[in-house]
């Protein structure tokens, strides 16, 4: 959930058969969700179970970008791990060389990791897997996205079923996902 989705009634959200959410915290090296707070509290008083994840943009430090979501980070032990969103759509336009994104990735889990004492999920979009081969350059839990198609091996957490679900209280379309429990090792 992100300030995309706009003001989310999660009581509504938990009477829909949902029992977890990762939220959108932080994107870049500044910016921080205007809804993550409320969100954040108010999923949790709603009985879901939540994580907290950045954006992570191509056009700022790794570092920089680790301090922004680390600052926003509620320190809460029952949460599921940071998350980070590996993404080409929506991201700056710079496309910088694999090395630069293999150290400025390295130097955000390292940051994030370090403070937290917890692994990053790394969701990571198929074009970004492509132009910079992270999956395999990272040994971290996976956040898979396959619409439909169960994600093969085991290594994953948390399975993106769809994008266009409807969930009662939210408005407009929102991703579905199914999270692997027995699998967790945060």
């Amino acid at each position: 959930m992100s300030e995309h989705q706009g003001w989310v009634d999660w009581d509504a959200v938990a009477g829909d058969g949902i029992s977890f959410a990762y939220i959108k915290a932080t994107e870049g090296g500044d910016y921080v969700d205007r809804w993550f707070t409320r969100n954040w509290s108010t999923a949790a008083g709603a009985g879901l179970t939540r994580g907290a994840y950045h954006f992570f943009t191509l056009c700022t430090g790794g570092k920089r970008q680790a301090q922004n979501f680390v600052r926003a980070l509620p320190r809460d032990p029952a949460a599921l791990p940071p998350a980070v969103d590996l993404e080409l759509a929506g991201n700056c336009r710079a496309r910088p060389a694999r090395a630069v994104v293999d150290r400025e990735l390295r130097a955000f889990l390292f940051l994030v990791e370090t403070t937290t004492g917890r692994r990053v999920v790394l969701y990571v979009s198929n074009d970004f897997e492509e132009r910079y081969g992270v999956r395999a350059s990272f040994d971290r839990p996976s956040w898979d996205r396959r619409f439909l198609l169960r994600p093969e091996g085991d290594d994953w957490v948390v399975w993106q079923v769809g994008g266009f679900a409807h969930v009662n209280g939210v408005r407009g379309p929102v991703d579905l996902d199914v999270f692997r429990r027995t699998v967790w090792a945060g």
